[in-house]
């Protein structure tokens, strides 16, 4: 049962990762890998992140077909998530097999074709909507594959100026261009549009430098282009740089940055998505859903926000696969630093 008051309403999709295990091998010949499935995407970790911070956060999804779909459900009711947003799909769950590189960055092969998350409609949307939202997040495939994406972006147009509206492009290039995009009708520039229109809304932009360079190949230097996009519409932009500093925009204001906190790394996936959980539970715990009420913050207060969301991704990193902590372990951890 979720609190009164103001909900943060996550919507995407959600995704099964096949995660590898390397301790098992692959068998004697070296051609059976062994996996196992963790419950994955964008929206589905930042949702489950956000209830691990004991946010009142709401998951408005497509829960597609398959055998693993109860899975996707329960790992979010375990996390406090209110589950009521879910939309019962006939088309397939989503599925990534997930490689893992010696610095702990993932490697993804999707398999998405027909899937559940970007077949949205207006009713579906508006059904699934709680009475009172205090931040909506889109972002990643589902905000920027049609048809869905046209009905997310009417969404955040109805809820712009009434609902804080947070963004997180999530680039997945090779959903997004080439053959594999084109079989789901995408294309850079067509993606790249449906963003512009995002982002324009948008009070909040969380992106990564990888991000920028699908996007903006000749983007250079990333202060600048940390200001261009404050200048673009958001009121606020993050942009990460992997275990490089955070860096910060304002429209009209330097860029500041940040460190972020120095952890064992055993894997990075999920932790962009833990970010913005931990941002967006931030604004939310601090009354922060409007975009007056985000003008009118100070970097101070915006600032330790930000080395909050941090530490939330920097404590995720330390565990396989997208595994947020809890508030907790989150105020042990802040004890700590």
């Amino acid at each position: 049962m979720q609190p009164a008051g103001p909900v943060l309403c996550v919507l995407g999709e959600l995704v099964v990762d096949l995660l590898p295990v390397p301790e098992a091998g692959a068998g004697p010949e070296g051609t059976a890998p062994q996996y196992v499935a963790r419950p994955g995407g964008n929206a589905l970790n930042v949702a489950v992140a956000a209830g691990r911070l004991e946010a009142p956060v709401r998951l408005l999804a497509r829960l597609g077909t398959g055998p693993l779909a109860a899975n996707l459900r329960r790992h979010a009711e375990l996390s406090g998530v209110d589950t009521s947003g879910f939309v019962d799909a006939a088309e397939p769950v989503s599925l990534a097999v997930v490689g893992v590189g010696p610095d702990g960055s993932p490697d993804y092969g999707f398999h998405v074709l027909g899937a559940a998350d970007w077949q949205w409609t207006d009713a579906e949307l508006e059904q699934a909507l709680p009475a009172e939202v205090g931040a909506v997040h889109v972002g990643s495939i589902s905000s920027w594959t049609e048809p869905g994406s046209s009905a997310v972006a009417r969404l955040v147009e109805r809820l712009s100026g009434r609902s804080l509206v947070s963004v997180d492009p999530n680039i997945r290039p090779m959903l997004a261009d080439g053959p594999v995009g084109a079989t789901l009708g995408n294309d850079r520039a067509a993606v790249a549009r449906r963003l512009d229109g995002l982002v324009a809304r948008a009070d909040v932009v969380k992106v990564s430098a990888e991000d920028l360079g699908w996007l903006e190949p000749d983007a250079g230097d990333l202060d600048e282009a940390a200001r261009r996009w404050a200048g673009r519409g958001p009121a606020l932009v993050v942009l990460t740089d992997g275990g490089a500093p955070l860096r910060i925009a304002r429209p009209g204001g330097p860029v500041l940055h940040r460190e972020i906190p120095r952890v064992d790394v055993v894997d990075t996936v999920g932790a962009g998505d833990s970010l913005a959980a931990g941002l967006l539970t931030g604004l939310l715990a601090a009354g922060v859903t409007s975009r007056a009420a985000l003008e009118a913050a100070s970097d101070e207060q915006l600032l330790a926000l930000v080395d909050d969301a941090a530490l939330v991704a920097a404590l995720n990193c330390t565990r396989v696969g997208a595994d947020p902590p809890t508030r907790a372990e989150l105020d042990a951890a802040k004890d700590r630093r």
